[in-house]
């Protein structure tokens, strides 16, 4: 098991989302790569940012949200769930859902201030 650097709780969770997704963690091809950026010397001299590629889908994710690789391990997975909901579900994905949802609130935003 990988050690994210999160609760087990979060892991779990993690877990679960990569199985709907029929993501494999021997799908997964993973390098390690120096991050820029802020973070100063800690950042230039270790290699903390994390790329993934799932080789099925063709799919890459390239992370360095975080300082840390462990962090950054566990954000680039979670991205590539996201990334492979989108593919799969299209308009019935998480993320698709919640783009929807804040676009109905500025169209309603935009009316009301229209009404005035």
């Amino acid at each position: 098991m990988i050690d994210f650097g999160v609760t087990e709780r979060k892991v779990a969770e993690l877990k679960q989302r990569m199985k709907r997704c029929e993501l494999y963690e021997k799908d997964i091809e993973e390098k390690f790569v120096r991050s820029g950026g802020p973070g100063g010397q800690k950042v230039n001299k270790s290699s903390t940012c994390v790329h993934l590629t799932h080789r099925p889908s063709g799919l890459a994710v390239k992370m360095q949200k975080s300082r840390t690789q462990k962090l950054n391990r566990y954000y680039a997975r979670k991205r590539l769930c996201e990334m492979l909901e989108d593919r799969l579900l299209g308009k019935e994905s998480p993320e698709a859902r919640k783009a929807s949802k804040i676009r109905k609130q500025k169209d309603r935003r935009r009316r009301r201030s229209r009404e005035r």
